[in-house]
């Protein structure tokens, strides 16, 4: 008797901002194209620093993409030929991205995702933390910390040449002119609540 195995499954792709998150979603493109694989790459309409309706990385390396402003608009693109889905910025997306992921790779798509895990005031991201949990691979990236020379997995916003404070919006598209990326320790947040 001969068992037929569905190839769908989650894969999460964070880090901080500088980490080499977009590069490396589009070098797992460029694979799946390679294989002839149909994908489909989705980014949120939040997100244009490069350009409106590519995937860059900070590199300027670019893949065309579908622009999205809720993720059940994900699902108007679906159909039986998509092997792959991948969505760049998923931190950007409300909840509904969690079930709409799982639901394709239960469906037999490969869904491939990229974020910050953690916002600039070093707390979890959006519905990031949630498909951290429900993936079958994590790939958890790191940058350069720019005051320590260390591995950076926080990303410090910069407001006026000071670190941005915890009161601040969590939300600010931008990219070498706003951010650092930084190690724990060299991490600021002035007016973050202290836990015990």
């Amino acid at each position: 008797m001969y068992h037929t195995y569905k190839n769908g499954f989650i894969e999460v792709v964070c880090g901080p901002m500088f980490a080499g998150k977009t590069e490396e979603l589009i070098r797992r493109i460029k694979r799946l194209e390679y294989a002839k694989q149909n994908v489909l790459v989705f980014k949120p309409a939040i997100d244009d620093r490069y350009a409106k309706e590519e995937i860059v990385s900070h590199n300027l390396s670019k893949k065309p993409s579908i622009i999205i402003e809720k993720s059940e608009e994900v699902l108007t693109h679906i159909n039986k030929e998509v092997d792959a889905v991948v969505i760049d910025e998923v931190q950007f997306f409300d909840n509904g991205i969690i079930q709409i992921a799982e639901n394709l790779a239960d469906q037999g798509v490969r869904v491939i995702v990229g974020g910050l895990d953690r916002d600039f005031r070093g707390e979890p991201f959006g519905p990031m933390p949630e498909l951290l949990a429900r993936a079958e691979f994590v790939t958890k990236l790191t940058a350069i910390c720019v005051k320590s020379g260390l591995p950076a997995t926080r990303t410090q916003r910069i407001i006026n040449g000071k670190p941005a404070n915890y009161s601040d919006p969590t939300i600010l598209v931008g990219a070498n002119e706003s951010y650092e990326p930084r190690s724990r320790h060299f991490h600021e947040v002035p007016g973050k609540p202290k836990k015990i």
